[in-house]
Order: C-alpha cells, then sequence, then structure tokens
C-alpha cells in the first residue's frame, strides 16, 4: 500500500541521555522521509554502526542509558553537538508532518526543547503527529520489539539503534495501515468513533490522546477549545481564568522544572489576554 500523502511524512527515533524532557539531551537521531510520491531519504543511510548520526549531549550520559542504547561517553566526544547540526535538522524536517514510537509523549517534545535551546522555533502548528505507539495500543492494547513481531512477524535484532528503531517503526505503521483499514475506531476515553483510513489528518486524530497545548500535556484544549491546566491545584481551569485571579502562578511555572516549549505556550497565552 502506497502512503497517501499531502506532504512529506518523517518518521524519526531519539536515543538520549534519560527521559526527563526539560533536562535530558540527545545522543542519537535517526530519520526516514517519505515523500508523496513514493521516495525515501534516510538519515543516517544505513544501519551500519560506524554510520551512526550520534550528537555530542553536552552532559554526561548516565551508565544506566548507555547499557540501553549502547552509547558511551567515549562514543560521543568527537560527535557534533546539536547546536552544530540545529539547522540542517530543521530544514530537514520543515515541510514536514511527524511520526514515530511515542514520539507524541517523548521523541517531539524533547526534539522540540533542543530546537528552542537554540533559539529555533520547531512548531508543531499545522503539523500531522503519527504516534504509531498509540495507534498500536488503541487497537491491540502492547513496545516496539512486540509490536514488530506482532504486525510484521519478524524479530527486531537491533532494538535500541535508533535507524534500526525507526525502520521498525515504519514498517509496523505500513503494517497497520493494511491491517485496520476501513475499520472502526472506538475511544470511550474521548468519546471517538472514526474510520481507520489511509490519510494522514485522521492518523493524527487517532494518534492523539488528549488535544494537547504544549507537548507533555500540562496544558490541554477542552471541549470547548479553551486552553486548560491538566494538573496541579488548577486542574481543570482555563489558563485565563487561573492568570488573572492568580498571577504569581506564571512567575512560579517560568521559575519551575516545566519544558521550555510548556513555558513558551504559557507565555503565549499570557501576551494573548
Amino acid at each position: 500500500m502506497k502512503l497517501n500523502l499531502k506532504r512529506p511524512l518523517a518518521f524519526f527515533d531519539l536515543e538520549t541521555t534519560g527521559t526527563n524532557v526539560a533536562a535530558d539531551r540527545i545522543v542519537e537521531i535517526a530519520i526516514v522521509k517519505i515523500y508523496p510520491d513514493g521516495r525515501i531519504e534516510k538519515k543516517p543511510t544505513d544501519k551500519k554502526k560506524e554510520n551512526r548520526f550520534l550528537i555530542n549531549p553536552t552532559i554526561p550520559i548516565p551508565i544506566e542509558s548507555s547499557l540501553v542504547h549502547g552509547i558511551y561517553q567515549e562514543d560521543i566526544k568527537d560527535k557534533p553537538t546539536f547546536k552544530e547540526v540545529a539547522k540542517n535538522l530543521f530544514k530537514m524536517l520543515f515541510d514536514c508532518d511527524l511520526a514515530g514510537f511515542n514520539s507524541n509523549k517523548f521523541d517531539i517534545p524533547i526534539l522540540a526543547e533542543e530546537f528552542l535551546r537554540c533559539q529555533i522555533d520547531f512548531s508543531i502548528e499545522n503539523r500531522n503527529l503519527i504516534d504509531v505507539q498509540n495507534i498500536y495500543h488503541l487497537m491491540e492494547k502492547r513496545s516496539l520489539k512486540a509490536g514488530y513481531k506482532f504486525y510484521c512477524h519478524k524479530d527486531l535484532t537491533d532494538a535500541h539503534e535508533a535507524l534500526a528503531d525507526t525502520e521498525a517503526t515504519y514498517e509496523i505503521f505500513m503494517a497497520q495501515l493494511e491491517k485496520y483499514n476501513g475499520l472502526v475506531v472506538q475511544d470511550d476515553v474521548r468519546k471517538l468513533k472514526i474510520t481507520f483510513e489511509n490519510d494522514i489528518d485522521i492518523l493524527h486524530t487517532i494518534s492523539e490522546r488528549t488535544k494537547n497545548v504544549d507537548f507533555l500535556g500540562r496544558i490541554i484544549f477542552d471541549n470547548n477549545n479553551k486552553e486548560i491546566f491538566n494538573f496541579g491545584k488548577h486542574k481543570g481551569k482555563t489558563v485565563v481564568q487561573v492568570l488573572k485571579e492568580e498571577p504569581g502562578y506564571y512567575s512560579w511555572m517560568m521559575q519551575g522544572d516545566f519544558p521550555l516549549y510548556t513555558k513558551k505556550v504559557l507565555t503565549d497565552i499570557k501576551n494573548k489576554m
């Protein structure tokens, strides 16, 4: 089945120093960019270990993380920093919708943080975000390795190498299109019923678990399309209401351990008031 695309769709995967979106950094990235005409562009171009696109995170890599992805401090000491590759990455992803495995919750937020540290506004506005894990969990209720076995009937032998994981994610997605095309999706959490189709707009809707304003869902849209807080003592209240009634809450969040993108979104809302 050929993907029905209006613009390129970039599958990507990150290996990082850890799982804290606000504090951890990227140590490896791989991208598989699918064009509407079916062309495929990869970065790096193959799975050879010497070709892995490694990045110096400028902070130590905890041994616990190295044991997962196999990237150690000595592997990245002479590699470029994210700042040095940011412009080329931004150019490659500029015209793309984005896809990955758990990408809405982790890979996209941490990539946006890295761009913001370089003063590059990597916006998700008007992009479709396809999270293959969300589709997988919604349709089958299960890791990338298990999904590869389930959908593609193959063993993922190079798990936690970014290009292998990215290519496996792309294969899973294509298998999902074949398996679920025409089925009605029932999401009881969001009260959503939608027909699974080879349509990026529909797949974006299916990939969403909440309608987030920021990446991590600290601020979300309610049923009236109003921005509301989705955590803490003001959960369920509109951001505008809270900032009017408790102006100091803005300063508390700006000084707190929140991702830069969350702070940017909060500031944008405040500036519109």
